[in-house]
């Protein structure tokens, strides 16, 4: 693991945003580097594995609450949305997360060439813990790798990719990762609305068109999307535009009166009041602090241990 949270803290130094969050050219690869106790932080979630590397996390799907430590991993098995709290990191040892989207389509398709069975997984929490297996830190440290050899990235990742699948299906939590890739689970059918609120969340969509695309009657629909996500639809689509909105202000520089309309929100005021709720402050006062937060960075005593370590 040492070896993963070098490489983590490294580039993470350099391509970290003001949340600490360091995205890559690697597909579904990102992570995180955080030196202080943080939060809440708001997101939406897609399925993905998250290596806790050090540090600690306070993770809040609903009313499901779990604290992910060092050397523990979380499965997030459907689009969700996800309240974080970083509760364990300092200047010396940061919190180092790193994160790997799964493709369901992929899960099925291994599944399938699979002996073991699946299991209900109507009643699986939302988040999957466990220890870290030694192979997925060897996928994990693969992945890494390619970031310095860009050109290897689209003849290497699928490889890497479909091995981190398997051996996930291969885990604890297999079973019922089979059972939610099926298309016939609640999760498999409510996909296709989601990725419709995702693309289409500036503007209402009905919920009888959203549960015609899942395959459910309105009633049987609103059940399981709330089952699912925690939320409503109409509050899963709110999320969507509030933080979209945040986006565009603290990284995109826009104002919060153009981000709100950005968004499709027809009203100002009503903007301010529900970002307020979710954010914790109005839009312009959280933007310009999420702005002037310092980025992460290595100490030169830290980079002198790393260039000695290594």
């Amino acid at each position: 693991m040492d070896n993963l949270r070098r490489a983590v803290r490294d580039y993470a130094s350099k391509h970290a945003n003001g949340d600490g969050l360091a995205l890559t050219k690697v597909p579904g690869l990102r992570m995180m580097c955080v030196h202080a106790p943080s939060g809440p932080l708001h997101s939406i979630y897609r399925p993905l594995v998250c290596l806790v590397l050090q540090g600690a996390k306070r993770m809040l799907v609903g009313s499901e609450e779990r604290i992910v430590s060092r050397g523990e991993s979380v499965i997030v098995t459907a689009d969700m949305p996800v309240t974080g709290r970083i509760v364990q990191a300092s200047q010396s040892e940061p919190y180092l997360a790193l994160a790997v989207e799964l493709d369901v389509a992929l899960i099925r398709e291994i599944a399938s060439g699979l002996s073991s069975t699946a299991e209900d997984g109507s009643k699986a929490p939302p988040l999957l813990v466990a220890n870290i297996d030694e192979v997925v830190l060897d996928c994990a440290l693969r992945l890494m790798r390619l970031l310095g050899r860009p050109e290897a990235i689209p003849l290497l990742h699928p490889g890497i990719a479909r091995e981190l699948h398997y051996w996930l299906l291969s885990g604890p939590h297999g079973a019922v990762l089979r059972a939610l890739s099926l298309p016939t689970s609640s999760a498999s059918r409510l996909a296709a609305a989601v990725a419709m609120l995702r693309a289409e969340y500036r503007t209402r969509i009905p919920v009888r068109r959203l549960a015609k695309s899942a395959g459910m009657s309105s009633t049987a629909f609103h059940v399981q999307f709330k089952r699912l996500t925690s939320l409503a639809p109409i509050q899963f689509q709110k999320r969507l535009r509030l933080m979209e909105a945040r986006r565009l202000m603290v990284h995109e520089g826009v104002s919060a009166t153009a981000a709100a309309f950005e968004v499709g929100y027809e009203s100002a005021s009503q903007f301010s009041r529900e970002y307020a709720r979710l954010f914790g402050a109005p839009p312009k006062r959280d933007a310009l602090r999420a702005r002037s937060a310092p980025l992460p960075r290595t100490s030169a005593r830290q980079r002198a241990a790393n260039s000695a370590s290594k």
